[in-house]
């Protein structure tokens, strides 16, 4: 999955999975010229998500009047 982010950044998530069984959540964050790759469990993804939802709830500004 990809993700424009503000500033010109990009997201791209994906699944790494690894000869010995083992599957990670591959999050490359790319700012320019510049990468930042992190290979997280899905534990970590999923607690790194719930904080991101819950953040995102919390800031919204509802359009409706």
């Amino acid at each position: 999955m990809r993700i424009e982010a503000p500033y010109r950044r990009e997201i791209l998530l994906q699944e790494a999975a690894y000869a010995s069984g083992m599957r990670l959540m591959r999050v490359r964050i790319r700012e320019g010229h510049r990468f930042t790759i992190l290979d997280i469990d899905a534990p970590t993804a999923e607690r790194w998500a719930t904080a991101m939802l819950d953040w995102s709830r919390r800031t919204s500004v509802d359009p409706s009047p």
